[in-house]
Parts: structure tokens; sequence; C-alpha cells
């Protein structure tokens, strides 16, 4: 990733746990509901990973569980798919965002690079790998969905890292050992992707 962008990154997450994982977010009151059917439509929406390190945790969570969403990245070069988990009684969640360098809309490929970032929300906690050169996609699939209005795509994928994420002072450190998830990516449609109009 270059600098400018990590530079870009880092800003939207500090700024994001200045003003949304505060009180009020500990209170639940801007917490994100998760939508009735979960991640997915199908319901076979998902996201597993291992985490050691400052951190223990084994994550599980079933298409019901998971608030998900992804995106383009902004540059063009890639995916951002984000899963948020259940939230707790006190508006504690876990976020975590993957960025896969595909390499074009709906590819899929192997050994991607990608970064992750995760975001306890309610506790003003991140961690970050920093650059796309400590994790991989080492599979990635992408399939077409039916959604009028936007191009949607069900995003598979399964990976690694074998370098750690930092929290933002550098003091803790942990390694996502292997993940593995189903989301989607969204793109809205403008009027250059709409097909040419043929002249009668």
């Amino acid at each position: 990733m270059r600098d400018g962008a990590w530079a870009k990154l880092l800003c939207v997450s500090v700024c994001a746990l200045a003003s949304g994982f505060g009180p009020a977010a500990a209170s639940g009151a801007e917490t994100p509901a998760v939508s009735p059917a979960g991640c997915l439509a199908s319901g076979d929406g998902f996201l597993r990973a291992r985490i050691r390190g400052a951190l223990n945790l084994d994550i599980d969570w079933g298409n019901a569980q998971l608030e998900c969403e992804g995106e383009p990245r902004p540059d063009g070069h890639g995916i951002r798919v984000s899963f948020a988990g259940p939230p707790q009684p006190d508006g504690r969640r876990i976020r975590i965002v993957f960025g896969v360098a595909t390499r074009a809309e709906g590819a899929g490929g192997r050994e991607l690079p990608t970064n992750i970032t995760l975001i306890f929300e309610g506790e003003k906690r991140l961690f970050t790998t920093r650059g796309d050169d400590r994790c991989t996609a080492d599979r990635l699939r992408q399939e077409k969905l039916p959604d009028p209005g936007v191009r949607t795509y069900r995003v598979l994928a399964r990976g690694f890292c074998t370098l750690p994420a930092m929290s933002l002072d550098r003091a803790e450190r942990i390694v996502i050992t292997r993940f593995d998830f189903a989301g989607r990516v969204s793109s809205e449609d403008s009027p250059l992707d709409s097909p040419p109009q043929v002249p009668r």
C-alpha cells in the first residue's frame, strides 16, 4: 500500500475510534443492528478466523450473526470487505476489514496480497497489518448476484498472515493465522457503465 493510501486509512480508523466507538457506542446508541437477513440474503455468509498474540480469539460467525458490506478499493485496485460480529449488551463488537488486491472487478485469484484491520468497537482499540505484505488470500472467488441497480458479487476467500497486525501505538501484536469468509461487494452503476443505445 502506498504511503498516501495508508495515511488515509489510518486517519479514517483513528477518526472512527475517536467519534464512533466512545461513550455513545458503549451504550449501544450508535451501534448498527444486524439486518434480519444477516450478511447474505442467501443465508450462506460467514467469517472464521484464528487470532493469536495479545488477544487469543477463535471467531466462527454464521450468516445471521453478521453484518457485512463491501466495495471496490478507492484506487480501483482490489476490494474491501467488512464484517461486524454480533453486538454485545454493552455495545461492544468486533469489526474486521479485509482489503484484497484483486486484478479486476468480479475476478478471482490465488496468492493475493491482503491487508487486514481489526476494530474493537466500544473499546477504542484497533490492530492493522499496515500494508499488503503480511497476509495473503491464497484463494478468492467472486460470484455475480442478481441485484438491480448495482453490481453485486458474493466473495469467498481463505488465507493466512505470516506477520503480525499491530496496535496503533505498536505496543501490542496479534497474528491472524488463518481466515475464511463469504461476504459481498457492491458497485453502483453509473452512466458510464450503461450499455450503449443502438439507434433505431
